[in-house]
């Protein structure tokens, strides 16, 4: 967890942006302080580290939950972790869940709205073309990349300010500098997984952390209490089938309450650690 004091022209997105966060999740982890305008001096906190979510580890990995990305990159005998803000699909416009694969990849694409985009606009009196050529018109911004989900992509963006909220058409989009960085290092067939899972709990160490995220909005997760901690409880199981862990439950029922999406320690280890143990947490850098 990184902490910055805000300057007088700065906004809680301006200051997301520049530490690789993005909006939802500098927002949650900053009640009381105005996103617009959080004031000269302001002590902004910086929530630079993530559980991995638990899922299989290889190629990426986007939590729509948590409005972010994974990248889990080979590297000889490891696995190195990379991450990105994102943007997901709006209510009425959901990001598909499931298994997909890159199966083509785009600099300085071309957009071709379909036809339900087409009309929204022109419901609201808007008139778009049925191709929008590269440029700085371009929703997709610089670089985009197709899921074997047809009609979805990975892409950049032309409004930045938007990463890290529910506004997209159930693409993904990152900011222009992220894409830039990844679009190279990820092979056509890459794998990607896309979930939804807003508690998230793993080990730093002989730590044990939960991370509790809201659900996104028309979803039921239950009113926060200790009766419906069940997916919490049903993780816990899993993390410690191979190392036993001393819980404090009524912090781990205060994280769950709060959903500040902020890894939190709640344990720790009682046992020696099971042969399969891996790091199970990721931090940014942050300077």
């Amino acid at each position: 967890m990184g902490q910055v004091r805000s300057v007088y022209e700065n906004t809680l997105i301006d200051i997301a942006r520049a530490h690789g966060l993005g909006y939802e999740e500098i927002r949650l982890a900053n009640p009381g302080v105005d996103t617009w305008l959080p004031g000269e001096g302001t002590r902004v906190r910086l929530p630079t580290q993530f559980v991995l979510p638990q899922v299989r580890r290889r190629g990426l990995v986007i939590n729509i939950a948590e409005y972010r990305m994974y990248y889990f990159v080979p590297d000889g005998e490891q696995t190195v972790v990379q991450t990105f803000p994102i943007s997901i699909g709006r209510m009425d416009w959901k990001t598909p869940l499931g298994r997909s694969s890159i199966v083509k990849k785009v600099r300085n694409p071309a957009w071709y709205p379909p036809q339900s985009i087409r009309d929204e606009w022109a419901a609201d009196g808007r008139t778009l073309e049925s191709r929008v050529p590269p440029g700085p018109d371009n929703p997709l911004g610089g670089y985009a990349m197709r899921l074997s989900i047809p009609g979805y992509l990975i892409h950049g963006t032309n409004r930045p300010a938007g990463v890290g909220m529910r506004v997209t058409h159930g693409c993904i989009r990152m900011l222009p500098e992220h894409i830039e960085s990844l679009f190279p290092n990820v092979p056509v067939n890459t794998a990607v997984e896309i979930i939804n899972q807003p508690y998230k709990l793993g080990w730093s160490g002989d730590d044990l952390y939960l991370e509790v995220h809201p659900p996104l909005a028309g979803e039921d997760a239950g009113e926060p209490g200790v009766a419906s901690l069940t997916s919490i409880t049903s993780l816990y199981i899993d993390v410690t089938k191979d190392r036993a862990a001393a819980v404090d439950w009524t912090l781990v029922n205060e994280v769950y309450t709060a959903r500040l999406g902020i890894p939190v320690k709640v344990g720790h280890a009682t046992g020696a650690r099971g042969l399969s143990g891996q790091a199970e947490t990721v931090s940014l850098n942050v300077h």
